[in-house]
């Protein structure tokens, strides 16, 4: 047996383990394997929770189970995710614990104030035992549950603050360190979840506007496409932005300060097209200056530049992206989203501003595509016009002149005036030719051009004619004149022809158009029932006063062989002295 320990006894309660000691030892031993086992179980549901969000790559999804995981993590009774926008406010709240009818009876949803906001201004965990306590509270809205403890803590994506996670009210009592760590290691998670799935859905919606590019690229330069490019421009942009209203804007042709919507797309585009606005304090303005795109957070009446979508629609949110062509900016797009809805990112608006690249490319692509097949169209008709004019007026005026010869020695009247209604003819269809000659040399765009205009309105009363009536020009008669005379001549052929139209019975109408270095004259003559049965009307005495007030004459008469012959010259080489 050996020694005892000197200065101790055997016999010493004190130094030897008993009964006493055992029973003091074992809660502490039962309390510290308590926490070990809650420590494992935390870790365990915090590993869960981290499994269940990265495992998903929608967005909207990753979102609700982070909200759900970080409920049950720390066992709070509520829970909710507020994503910030970019005007500082929360443009997105996802919650769980509140049925339906709370919810309906809360009605808007926070936008980030109280301590909502606190979180917002300084990104870092709060942690509240009671809610209403805090200074920085701003209470509940009616209908809204009672909550006490609060925990709060920023979510990260991308090294900016996407949102933050809101817990109230934990199962058990007040929040512990234990569950801000948790929770904030769930937030680190989360993060990268989060910037997993906007990547995702990123590249997803890249490849969209890649495609929506290339169709556009394909229908532009396709000679078989007959819908209007910019409406399919306007209209992809629509579908890939994620808008309710898309504009396209230009520069107007008539005022460089001036812009005109050409077309539009979703929520009142009809009310739209058309509308005509100043460039000047507009978000095109600025989009088309900087040459890169413009986006707006929240629009609101107080904002100093214009944003012309807002005068159909509530529009809260706006882009506006410039068609960006070799030398200068053709205009914008601009996009808008109705108010309440979150606003555009970064990245919608580098999507954009890449589409409105292509698109304008290939516009001009399109513009270049169309001048070539103008261009060899102009050449056809000068080949066509020279051919006409060297051989067939050659030869139809030599046969005039031989057949004319021959008149002179044939004996009878009746075979001579025979011939000479034969050189009648011809000369009348070397006259037609000419005209069509001209007619070639015209260009294949006739906006603007006096010919192609008398044509079309002759073509348009055609039908209350009953017949095709004749149409002769002289000399140069779209080179000679400015827009103003073209709108003049065109006012008083309409005028004449639909007079003869209504009141002359005739079957036969002869419109002549001359025009030389000192006059033009429009001459309308026709084989009806002459003045006696025309009523007077005002449109006689307007083509009189319009002749006058450009310094011309006017008269209408009798033809010698029935019907009316009108006339009406102006002189070219003064100015109108209207009053």
């Amino acid at each position: 047996m050996a020694d005892a320990a000197p200065g101790s006894s055997a016999s010493d309660p004190a130094s030897t383990p008993g009964p006493v000691s055992i029973e003091r030892l074992m809660p502490l031993l039962i309390e510290r394997a308590q926490e070990v086992i809650d420590a494992q179980h935390r870790l365990r549901r915090l590993l869960t929770a981290n499994r269940a969000v990265a495992a998903e790559l929608s967005l909207p999804v990753v979102l609700r189970r982070i909200v759900e995981a970080a409920r049950d993590l720390v066992g709070a009774r509520y829970a909710a995710l507020g994503v910030i926008g970019v005007d500082g406010l929360l443009e997105e709240f996802i919650h769980v614990g509140m049925d339906d009818a709370t919810v309906r009876r809360i009605g808007e949803l926070p936008k980030g104030r109280g301590v909502l906001g606190a979180l917002i201004e300084e990104p870092h965990p709060i942690m509240l035992t009671r809610i209403a306590d805090d200074e920085r509270s701003s209470g509940f809205p009616p209908g809204h549950p009672e909550m006490t403890t609060f925990l709060g803590v920023p979510i990260r994506s991308r090294n900016e603050v996407f949102g933050n996670l809101y817990l109230t009210d934990r199962e058990g009592g007040d929040f512990t360190r234990e569950d801000e760590d948790l929770v904030l290691a769930l937030a680190a998670t989360a993060g990268v979840a989060i910037e997993n799935a906007r990547l995702y859905e990123e590249a997803g919606r890249r490849q969209q506007w890649l495609e929506a590019s290339a169709e556009i690229t394909a229908a532009l330069l396709n000679p078989g496409q007959h819908r209007d490019p910019l409406e399919l421009i306007a209209d992809s942009v629509l579908r890939l932005a994620d808008a309710d209203l898309v504009s396209l804007v230009l520069r107007a042709e008539d005022d460089p300060v001036m812009l005109d919507v050409a077309v539009a797309s979703g929520l009142h585009a009809d009310q739209l097209r058309g509308i005509r606005y100043p460039t000047k304090n507009s978000l095109v303005e600025l989009a088309l200056e900087t040459g890169r795109g413009v986006r707006v957070g929240a629009i609101d009446d107080e904002q100093h530049y214009n944003v012309h979508l807002r005068r159909v629609a509530d529009i809260g949110a706006a882009m506006a992206v410039p068609l960006s062509g070799e030398a200068e900016a053709h205009g914008a797009i601009v996009m808008g989203r109705l108010a309440g809805r979150h606003s555009f990112a970064s990245a919608d608006l580098e999507m954009a501003e890449a589409f409105a690249n292509h698109a304008a490319i290939a516009l001009e692509l399109s513009a270049v595509r169309l001048d070539r097949e103008r261009l060899a169209v102009l050449e056809d008709r000068d080949r066509i016009a020279r051919d006409l004019h060297d051989h067939v007026i050659q030869r139809l005026f030599a046969a005039g002149l031989t057949i004319q010869s021959i008149a002179g020695g044939v004996q009878g009247e009746g075979g001579a005036a025979r011939l000479t209604q034969v050189v009648d003819d011809l000369d009348d269809t070397i006259r037609q030719i000419r005209t069509s000659i001209f007619d070639l040399h015209g260009s294949p765009s006739r906006e603007g051009q006096l010919r192609s205009a008398v044509l079309a309105i002759l073509e348009r009363l055609r039908p209350a004619l009953g017949f095709q009536p004749t149409v002769r020009f002289t000399g140069p008669v779209d080179t000679m004149l400015d827009h103003a005379r073209v709108a003049d001549a065109e006012a008083v052929v309409r005028e004449a022809v639909t007079n003869a139209a209504k009141y002359a019975q005739a079957s036969k109408l002869v419109v002549e158009v001359a025009a030389s270095e000192n006059a033009l004259t429009i001459q309308v003559a026709d084989n009806g029932v002459g003045l006696a049965s025309a009523p007077h009307t005002g449109g006689l005495a307007n083509m009189q006063q319009r002749a006058q007030d450009l310094g011309g004459a006017f008269s209408v008469e009798t033809a010698t062989d029935g019907g009316t012959l009108l006339h009406w010259r102006i002189p070219l080489d003064i100015r109108p002295h209207r009053p």
